[in-house]
C-alpha cells in the first residue's frame, strides 16, 4: 500500500509545524450557563475547558437524548466563541486528528450539497462542463508561473515518498518511517489550486480556434497549509469548485470572468439570502498570477467582511507558461489563448452562519435548509389518544413530502416537547409544526417560524400551499433583513481619521489570535489614490483592508481627493476589517 509523506514548503520544521491551541479560536475556561441540573452544568464546564491541541469546533455538545444542552455564548460577549458554539449546537462540524482539517458532519454536508447542486446547475447553464483532475501536481509545474509559485509556496503540502517501512527502535518497539528507497524522483504538491495542471492539459486539447472557448469546472478538495484556522472560513483542507476557461480574445475572457461573478452573486443573494458587494481587488489582494481579480464581499454581524467568491482574469500568463497556442480562423497564425479561473468553497457555510444565526443557534434560509419543516407530535398520556396523534402526523408527513417539501418528524418519545422545540431551533429548521390531541380534533397545527419566533394556528386543509408561501416569505425576509443591516453599517467617509476613530471607538477586546472582536463599524466607502504602501499602512494602523473597488461607485472618484494621502483619487475603495 502506498504512503504519502507530507511536509510544508517554506516551513523550517516540515510536518512538525503546527498551529497553537487556538487553532480554531480562543476558548474561555470555566464558562458555564445558569444551572438548573448539576449534570448540565458539569457538561458546560467540560465543553468550555481548553482542549488538548486546538480549540474544538465541537466543544459545546448538546446531548439531544437527554435534552441537556450548554448555552450558546452571546454574540455581544464573544463573537468568535458564539460562532463555534453555533456550529457545535447545530452539529455542523467537528475537529479531526489532523490539525486544521475539519470533519463536516451530516447536517453540515447536507447544507453544502444543497448549495453545491444549485451552484453546479448554474455553472452548467453558462456552458461549462465538469471534469476531474489529479489531486497531486508535479512540483516543477508550480515553478512555471512565477507569481503563482510565490503566492502559494508557503501554503503547499508536499508528497516525497510512496511507502513506509517498519523499523525496530532500541527499546524493542516498532515504528514507521518513510522508506529511503521510496523517495519520489520528483516531489508532488497536494493540490492548492489546479491552474498549472489544468493548463498543462489545455496545451494538449487546444490546437485551433475550433477548440475555443474551452470551459471546464471541477468539484473537489484542496489543501493550503494554514497555521491559523477557523471552521469553514480557513482550514488546511477545504471543499470547493474551481472553474477554468480558455478563450480566443481578451474581451471574451473578461466577459466570462464577469459572468461567473454574477453567478456567485445570484447564488448568495437568491439562495443564501446574503447581500454582497461586487468589485475588483487591488493589486496586493489579487489572486497569484492574475491580471485582475473580481470578488463578492459580504458583511457579517460583527461588521467584518468575508470574501465569498472570486473570479480571476488571468490574461495570457498561464498560456505563456505552458505554451498554449491556437491557430486563428482568419490569418491562420498561432496566438496565445486568454484565460479565467473562478471558485467558491465551503467558506460559504461560514458566511451563512455569521450573517443569519442568533444567540439561540443556527438560522437557515429555506432554500438551503436540508429540513424545511419539522413535525413535532405532542403525545397525550392515554395510549389510544397517542395512537391517534401519531396516525394524524404520519398522514400529514406523507402529504407534505408528496408536495415536495423537505419534512422530518421528531419521533423521540423520551424528550419533553419543550426540549424538542429547543433542539430544532438550535438546528435552524425554518418552520416547526406542533400537533397535539386538540390540534387533531380541530384538524389543524400550530406553526412556529424560526427566524422570528412567530406562532400561528393553521388548518390542515390547504396546508401545503400555505407552508410554501411561508417559506418564501421567510427567504425574502431574511435577505431584506440582511440588506438593512448592511445599509445601517455602510459609511461614506472623506477623511481617514473618521474611519480610524469609528474602528477604534467601538467596544472591542483583543483576541488571542491578534484579531479584534466586536462590532467593528462595517463597510467604509472612501475616495482613494491607488498605493500599495498606503494600503499596507492603513492595515497596520487599524487592521482594515480594501475589500474591493466596488462596481457602480467608481464614477464618483472623479475630482475627489484621496481620504488618506490628499492626492487626486483614482478609485472609490471599500474598506473593512475582514476574515
Amino acid at each position: 500500500m502506498g504512503f504519502v509523506s507530507i511536509t510544508a514548503l517554506g516551513r523550517p520544521n516540515g510536518v512538525l509545524v503546527r498551529s497553537s491551541r487556538r487553532c480554531w479560536t480562543r476558548l474561555v475556561p470555566g464558562r458555564r450557563c445558569a444551572r438548573r441540573r448539576p449534570t448540565a452544568a458539569l457538561r458546560v464546564r467540560l465543553a468550555t475547558a481548553p482542549a488538548s491541541g486546538s480549540a474544538r469546533a465541537g466543544t459545546a455538545k448538546a446531548d439531544s437524548s437527554s435534552g441537556d444542552a450548554p448555552r450558546i455564548t452571546p454574540r455581544s460577549q464573544s463573537y468568535a466563541q458564539w460562532y463555534l458554539d453555533v456550529i457545535a449546537a447545530a452539529q455542523l462540524a467537528d475537529t479531526s486528528p489532523v490539525k486544521g482539517a475539519l470533519v463536516i458532519r451530516p447536517t453540515g454536508w447536507a447544507i453544502w450539497e444543497r448549495l453545491r447542486d444549485e451552484l453546479d446547475r448554474r455553472i452548467k447553464a453558462t456552458g461549462a462542463q465538469n471534469a476531474c483532475f489529479p489531486l497531486f501536481i508535479p512540483q516543477s509545474f508550480l515553478s512555471r508561473e512565477a507569481e503563482h509559485v510565490d503566492g502559494f509556496a508557503k501554503e503547499c503540502a508536499l508528497v516525497t515518498h510512496h511507502r513506509l517501512r517498519a523499523v525496530t527502535a532500541a527499546d524493542g518497539k516498532s515504528r514507521l518511517e518513510p522508506d529511503p528507497d521510496a523517495r519520489l524522483e520528483e516531489a508532488l504538491v497536494v493540490r492548492p489550486t489546479s491552474e498549472t495542471l489544468i493548463w498543462h492539459m489545455f496545451g494538449r486539447w487546444i490546437q485551433s480556434y475550433r477548440d475555443l472557448p474551452l470551459l471546464v469546472n471541477q468539484w473537489g478538495n484542496a489543501v493550503r497549509w494554514e497555521l491559523r484556522t477557523r471552521p469553514f472560513l480557513r482550514t488546511s483542507e477545504f471543499y470547493w469548485q474551481e472553474g477554468h476557461t480558455a478563450h480566443a480574445t481578451r474581451e471574451e475572457a473578461m466577459d466570462k470572468a464577469r459572468e461567473m461573478l454574477e453567478v456567485y452573486r445570484g447564488l448568495l443573494e437568491q439562495w443564501l439570502a446574503i447581500p454582497v458587494v461586487a468589485g475588483f481587488k487591488t493589486a496586493s489582494e489579487r489572486f497569484a498570477g492574475a491580471e485582475e481579480t473580481l470578488t463578492v464581499e459580504a458583511m457579517m454581524q460583527n461588521g467584518w467582511a468575508l470574501q465569498c467568491g472570486t473570479s480571476h482574469f488571468l490574461g495570457q500568463n498561464f498560456a505563456r507558461a505552458f505554451n498554449v497556442y491556437y491557430q486563428t480562423e482568419e490569418a491562420g497564425t498561432r496566438e496565445l489563448v486568454w484565460a479565467t479561473s473562478w471558485g467558491a468553497s465551503t467558506r460559504l457555510l461560514g458566511a451563512l452562519i455569521m450573517v443569519h444565526s442568533d444567540d439561540t443557534g443556527l438560522v437557515l434560509p429555506p432554500r438551503v435548509a436540508p429540513t424545511q419543516v419539522v413535525l413535532v407530535p405532542i403525545l397525550p398520556k392515554e395510549e389510544a389518544e397517542r395512537q391517534e396523534v401519531r396516525a394524524f402526523c404520519e398522514s400529514l408527513l406523507g402529504r407534505l413530502r408528496g408536495h415536495g417539501l423537505r419534512v422530518e418528524m421528531d419521533r423521540r418519545e423520551t424528550l419533553r416537547p419543550g426540549a424538542k422545540f429547543f433542539d430544532w431551533e438550535r438546528r435552524g429548521v425554518p418552520l416547526r409544526l406542533e400537533v397535539g390531541k386538540r390540534d387533531v380534533a380541530n384538524k389543524g397545527v400550530m406553526c412556529a417560524r424560526r427566524v422570528d419566533g412567530q406562532k400561528m394556528a393553521l388548518p390542515v386543509d390547504g396546508l401545503e400551499a400555505r407552508l410554501e408561501d411561508m417559506l418564501e416569505e421567510v427567504q425574502e425576509g431574511m435577505l431584506e433583513r440582511a440588506q438593512r443591516f448592511v445599509q445601517q453599517h455602510w459609511h461614506r467617509v472623506e477623511q481617514y481619521a473618521e474611519m480610524r476613530e469609528r474602528l477604534r471607538g467601538r467596544k472591542a477586546e483583543e483576541a488571542e489570535d491578534g484579531e479584534v472582536e466586536g462590532n467593528m463599524g462595517g463597510f467604509f466607502l472612501a475616495p482613494w489614490r491607488d498605493s500599495v504602501e498606503n494600503e499596507a499602512r492603513i492595515k497596520e494602523e487599524c487592521k482594515a483592508t480594501i475589500r474591493c473597488y466596488p462596481d457602480g461607485w467608481q464614477q464618483e472618484a472623479g475630482g475627489k481627493r484621496c481620504f488618506y494621502s490628499g492626492e487626486m483619487a483614482t478609485h472609490m475603495a471599500l474598506f473593512a476589517r475582514a476574515y
